[in-house]
C-alpha cells in the first residue's frame, strides 16, 4: 500500500468455530494476519451467551499481530459491540466511536470509528444486518439517518450483509453509496453467495477488492474474509 491507498476487510469469524467445529482462534488469527489490510471488521468476533466473552481474546491480537483492537466493549469481556470488532494496524488512530443500535426482529448493533491515517481522515462503519430484508433495510436507513448528524468524512460501510442478492435490498444506500460485493464469502467450503460487502461514499474510490480464499481461510469459518483497496480523495487533513 502506499500512502494514499487502505485495505480494509471484513471477516465473519463465527466465533473462531471452523468447519473441523474447532474452535481455534490461533488459526483465524493467521488468516487475519495473512490478508495484510490496515483495517479489519470482525462479525461474530464474541460468543453469544452470557456476558459475550470474546471469542479471539484480544490479548491474542496484540501479542501476535500489529492490531489494536478498538475499544467497542463496555462490558469488560467482549472484543467488539454485538459481535462487531474493528481492529487497527499501527499508526492509524481512532478519533471518535459511537455505538449504535439497530432496529429489527434480532439484537444488531452497528459500529461507526472515525480515523486517522498517514494524515488522512476516515469514518468506518462496521455491521453485520439481519437475516430478513426488511429488517436490513431498516439497519441501512438507521446508519444513513446517524451519518446524516455527523461530520461529513469519506465514509465506507463494511460487513456481512446477510443479502443473497446481487442487485436487490441496498436501496437504503443508493442515493449515497455504492455497494461493491468482492465475490463469492459464502460457504467457505463452496463459495456461491457474496454476502459479505462494502458500501463507499463518492470520497472513495475502489482500486482492487478480491475474497482471501486460502486453504487455511476455507477452514477457519464459515465465511471467506473480503478486502478492497481504496483511495481517499482530496487533501489530507490539516495538521
Amino acid at each position: 500500500m502506499n500512502n494514499d491507498t487502505l485495505r480494509l476487510a471484513s471477516y465473519n469469524i463465527r466465533k473462531c468455530l471452523g468447519l473441523d467445529l474447532k474452535r481455534a482462534p490461533g488459526r483465524v488469527m493467521d488468516v487475519i494476519n495473512g490478508i495484510d489490510a490496515d483495517i479489519i471488521v470482525l462479525q461474530e468476533a464474541d460468543k453469544r451467551l452470557g456476558p459475550r466473552p470474546a471469542a479471539l481474546p484480544a490479548r491474542m491480537i496484540e501479542a501476535h499481530s500489529d492490531f489494536t483492537p478498538v475499544a467497542l466493549d463496555d462490558t469488560g469481556v467482549s472484543l467488539g459491540f454485538h459481535g462487531n470488532a474493528v481492529l487497527m494496524r499501527e499508526g492509524t488512530h481512532v478519533t471518535a466511536i459511537e455505538r449504535l443500535d439497530l432496529p429489527g426482529l434480532e439484537p444488531r448493533g452497528a459500529a461507526l470509528v472515525d480515523i486517522t491515517r498517514n494524515g488522512r481522515e476516515m469514518r468506518v462503519v462496521a455491521v453485520h444486518l439481519g437475516l430478513l430484508r426488511r429488517s436490513r433495510q431498516r439497519q441501512l436507513a438507521a446508519i444513513r439517518a446517524a451519518l446524516s448528524h455527523k461530520t461529513p468524512l469519506p465514509t465506507v460501510i463494511l460487513g456481512d450483509f446477510n443479502e443473497w442478492s446481487r442487485d436487490r435490498g441496498m436501496a437504503p444506500l443508493a442515493d449515497a453509496f455504492t455497494v461493491h460485493a468482492p465475490g463469492s464469502s459464502f460457504h467457505a467450503s463452496r463459495p456461491v453467495a457474496a454476502l459479505d460487502r462494502i458500501a463507499l461514499c463518492n470520497r472513495l474510490a475502489l482500486r482492487d477488492a478480491g475474497v482471501a480464499e486460502t486453504a487455511l481461510s476455507r477452514r477457519a469459518s464459515d465465511h471467506l474474509p473480503i478486502w478492497a483497496d481504496l483511495e481517499i480523495s482530496g487533501a489530507p487533513a490539516a495538521g
